[in-house]
């Protein structure tokens, strides 16, 4: 079992302060230490999540950071898995307390998406996070690859764009209470129609933005934490899975199997059988708006996923709200920070801390985080229980 003592995390947006990446991970570090309740002294380790050494220009960073932290002599490593590499980074951080190698860990996630290249150049480096020699150096981009997943998902399944346009608004709504959020919007499924095409189906509207910031964990051994945190919520499952990176190579292009695979391993983990009743809160990888269907329907969050997602079920209302963040589309995508702050908003939520017009009546008792890189190509799934053992 593995606590999570402290969290932090800084706003996501498009930084225009001058500030840069090493602000924003010591912001979210020290906001997760006080709140963990203990010293940088205390700390074994530091994981540090990062896509692309192009977005922060600095080649091993987890270096960089320790000695920023104060943290000189302790463990410290990169973790990186594209979309997925805050989950990647918060499962070495458990890894590394089960194993016995650490009692305190560190996991600061950052990126600085929007604000130190062009959207242009960005859009051509998240084409190389796939096969850069079929796919980005071709010129194919993100978009459109996600665009033939849900082509395909939409043909299996009976999803319309009309189902994709209501997720775009639920998560840029949801953002309006998320004081963190990179694109809280009050907007229509009118004017998610109506937003420019990108890669049908895709609109503008549907795909989350390009935004800079950081978010930290603090992890312990149960007899690490303070005595005040060790009722704190704990991290019961993880699980990793991958799929085919092309996606005319996969049986179903539209079928996110590597997440499903994930997830078993995570709930087998944690101990859970039916994740559709035990599991009461989601966030998941909505980095297009039918990327959130997607999800709920490879991680078994339902038997039926299409007809409970247009019943609300999956709202903050129903029996199982996902993404009450905001997820990418609304709270941003700073993408080594995203899968950590998918984290802190689980535990938040556990906890009964989150923020007041999103906090859950009576807080879920299981959350599940979901990242992946690619179109689910890697993916990391994380359990996290206020539950004890």
């Amino acid at each position: 079992m593995v606590l999570v003592a402290g969290t932090g995390m800084t706003a996501f947006n498009r930084r225009k302060d001058g500030s840069g990446f090493r602000d924003w991970a010591s912001d979210a570090f020290e906001e997760a230490l006080v709140a963990a309740q203990i010293g940088r002294s205390d700390i074994d380790a530091l994981v540090v999540a990062s896509e692309s050494d192009y977005f922060s220009m600095q080649l091993n960073p987890a270096s960089v950071l320790s000695d920023d932290f104060g943290l000189s002599g302790v463990s410290c490593q990169r973790a990186e898995g594209g979309g997925a590499s805050g989950q990647v980074a918060v499962h070495a951080g458990a890894t590394l307390i089960l194993s016995g190698l650490a009692r305190r860990v560190a996991v600061v996630g950052f990126e600085p998406s929007a604000s130190y290249l062009s959207g242009a150049a960005v859009s051509e480096l998240y084409g190389y996070s796939f096969d850069a020699w079929t796919d980005g150096m071709s010129g194919v981009s993100s978009t459109a690859l996600y665009a033939l997943s849900a082509k395909a998902f939409m043909a299996r399944c009976g999803a319309t764009h009309d189902d994709f346009a209501a997720i775009a608004v639920q998560n840029r709504t949801y953002a309006c209470d998320n004081p963190l959020a990179h694109l809280p919007l009050e907007i229509t499924a009118e004017d998610v129609r109506d937003s420019t095409m990108i890669s049908d189906p895709y609109r503008r509207l549907d795909c989350s933005p390009l935004s800079d910031g950081a978010a930290a964990l603090i992890l312990t051994h149960p007899d690490a934490a303070p005595e005040s945190r060790r009722a704190c919520p704990r991290i019961t499952g993880i699980g990793a899975g991958s799929d085919r990176v092309r996606l005319g190579d996969r049986s179903d292009p539209g079928y996110f199997a590597g997440k499903e695979i994930a997830a078993r391993r995570a709930y087998a983990m944690a101990g859970i059988e039916h994740p559709h009743r035990q599991i009461g809160l989601a966030e998941v990888y909505d980095a297009y708006s039918g990327a959130q269907l997607q999800a709920i329907e490879a991680l078994g969050l339902s038997e039926d996923f299409l007809a409970e997602f247009r019943s609300g079920c999956f709202a903050q209302s129903g029996r199982l709200p996902v993404n009450l963040s905001g997820g990418l589309m609304g709270q941003g995508a700073p993408v080594g920070a995203t899968g950590v702050a998918q984290a802190v908003s689980c535990v938040r939520q556990i906890d009964g801390t989150y923020h007041s017009g999103l906090q859950l009546r009576d807080p879920p008792r299981v959350a599940i985080a979901d990242t992946h890189g690619g179109v689910a190509t890697v993916c990391a799934v994380t359990v996290f229980s206020g539950e004890a053992e």
